[in-house]
């Protein structure tokens, strides 16, 4: 099997691309990142809830309402898709309901059960799309953009020039969203957020484009 015949199907890919590893990839990120979110829900870094006093009569006390509401709707969203998705989690691999606890604690049972969930190969696909949805969800609101560089040649599966590199998560990726591969059976004809991923160490030939991102 030709390299990127692996780096499409997954059975001889490098762990670094499986379902298991991008869950641990996007998981990771979004526990690291979830707290920055929560300063950003109100000027100052204030803690959420917590009203700012604001110039006026002596009484009553006024206070201002957190701004900010885009970061105040992707909290609500990540939490509630946490949530769901730790749940989804429970109930496929039988244990019980888990105690209420903050996000980046219910991130940290999930990346626990990583290698249980990897025995469910539908449970995975989702775990895997739901936390890199997440962590997107939370990025974007942050104003973050990965840095990418464009890949001299074509995708070996679509022929477009389409291929980015991925320097943190050493990986190469083609970015085009119609892309389809030869396997019936990949997440490339039903998913479409997959995007097809080989690791930017695997010799295929290609080359980083100079000053295109």
């Amino acid at each position: 099997m030709s390299p990127h015949a692996r780096g499409c199907a997954g059975g001889g890919a490098s762990d670094r691309t499986s379902p298991r590893h991008e869950a641990a990839h996007w998981l990771t990120l979004l526990r690291g990142q979830y707290p920055e979110l929560l300063e950003e829900l109100t000027p100052g870094g204030r803690s959420p809830g917590a009203g700012r006093t604001t110039p006026g009569p002596a009484t009553p006390v006024r206070t201002t309402a957190p701004l900010r509401l885009h970061v105040s709707d992707a909290l609500r969203d990540i939490s509630d898709g946490v949530t769901e998705l730790e749940e989804a989690v429970r109930e496929k691999l039988g244990l019980a309901r888990a105690r209420r606890v903050p996000v980046p604690q219910r991130l940290g049972r999930l990346l626990a059960q990583l290698d249980d969930v990897a025995a469910h190969p539908v449970l995975a696909a989702h775990v895997r799309s739901e936390a890199r949805r997440l962590a997107r969800r939370c990025a974007r609101a942050l104003g973050d953009s990965e840095p990418m560089t464009a890949v001299e040649g074509r995708c070996p599966h679509c022929g477009s020039v389409s291929l980015r590199a991925f320097p943190e998560r050493g990986a190469v990726m083609c970015i085009n969203p119609a892309c389809r591969c030869g396997d019936p059976a990949c997440d490339c004809w039903t998913d479409p957020a997959h995007r097809h991923v080989w690791p930017e160490t695997e010799p295929a030939g290609w080359e980083r484009a100079e000053g295109v991102g």
